[in-house]
């Protein structure tokens, strides 16, 4: 009798977690269509307006090549960046949350962002005379890594614990934000236009030199980030339990928070200071398949990239002939929702 009752419940579980699991492809299938859509209206819209048919003939090389400059030249690695820097940013966002385990942790809100923003702001305001441009990659990622080196270096005693990791990271991300703010202000008109510019977020003059640049980050680190998927899990029970399960705590989160610094300092060097994607992103892919890891890794890169280029497509074409920097609106959706996020946790 025992045996039939194990049998009936393991049955029952077999087929929870596979109704899970479709529920998960569904949504990732849905979200790869409504990507591959906003990416052919992207290549179509602006200040010439193209065919959507034209647009498609062109990507499979059936096209004239009447259009290929403003297709092949000006908009395609302006939406593949976007989209590459939005995938990055959704997962460093999820991975952040996941090892703080906190709603508000994002690598924007703990201050991963601000070490990348002050590092490249230095490079634009102090060195782009001396040193090429082409640098300025380099520059934010080291810039990320040492300020979330420094965060976990301050929050370590006995260990680091994810309110720590909060508290610590908020007050070196209003630091950089300060230091970030006074370089801008001490500086000529023209390093000051062009810093502020890259503060705010764009994909504005992307080249195809930025899209093979970032590609291998993105294709390397988020795959990488489902080993973690087991661990991850465990460790949103709680660190006791995540011991008592032998998950060694300490290394799992490091190992975390290097892939999550290494794909926010990615994103931010080649798209600049894009804003709340990585905080809006996860939150909106837990509602979407649950809180398994492994479904909200690709979730949560099909809905930053979505975000980002969405609010590219807008930013150039809602205000025709200017061209807003995306991070404008993706802040205008991210801080009303960082507020309610706020509200809902205030009796927690």
């Amino acid at each position: 009798m025992s045996n039939d009752i194990q049998h009936k419940h393991f049955t029952r579980s077999e087929m929870v977690s596979e109704l899970l699991r479709k529920k998960a492809l569904t949504v990732i299938f849905t979200l790869i269509l409504l990507s591959a859509i906003l990416f052919i209206a992207g290549l179509s819209a602006g200040s010439t307006v193209l065919n959507p048919l034209d647009v498609v003939k062109h990507l499979t090389g059936a096209g004239s090549g009447e259009h290929n400059f403003v297709i092949h030249t000006l908009r395609l690695p302006r939406m593949l960046l976007a989209m590459l820097a939005g995938a990055a940013l959704g997962v460093a966002g999820l991975i952040m949350q996941g090892v703080v385990r906190n709603p508000l942790g994002s690598p924007d809100i703990i201050g991963v962002t601000g070490g990348a923003s002050f590092a490249a702001v230095f490079f634009l305001t102090r060195l782009a005379g001396s040193v090429s441009i082409k640098w300025l990659p380099i520059a934010a990622i080291v810039g990320a890594a040492a300020v979330s080196a420094l965060i976990y270096a301050l929050a370590w005693r006995k260990g680091v614990t994810p309110v720590r990791l909060v508290l610590v990271g908020i007050g070196l991300s209003a630091c950089t934000g300060a230091l970030t703010t006074m370089m801008i202000v001490m500086n000529d008109e023209y390093s000051t236009t062009r810093a502020y510019l890259w503060m705010t977020g764009s994909v504005y003059g992307a080249k195809w030199s930025d899209v093979y640049s970032l590609l291998p980050w993105v294709a390397l680190l988020v795959p990488l980030s489902l080993l973690f998927a087991k661990s991850a899990n465990v460790l949103e029970t709680g660190d006791e339990t995540a011991a008592g399960l032998g998950v060694r705590i300490q290394l799992h989160r490091i190992g975390m928070l290097a892939i999550s610094v290494a794909l926010a300092g990615a994103a931010v060097a080649f798209a600049g200071g894009i804003g709340f994607v990585g905080l809006i992103a996860p939150h909106i892919a837990r509602k979407l398949v649950g809180r398994a890891f492994g479904y909200l890794v690709p979730v949560s890169a099909l809905i930053g990239s979505m975000m980002v280029a969405l609010a590219d497509v807008v930013a150039r074409t809602a205000f025709l002939p200017l061209d807003i920097p995306a991070g404008v609106f993706v802040s205008g959706i991210g801080a009303p929702f960082f507020i309610y996020l706020l509200y809902r946790s205030r009796h927690q």
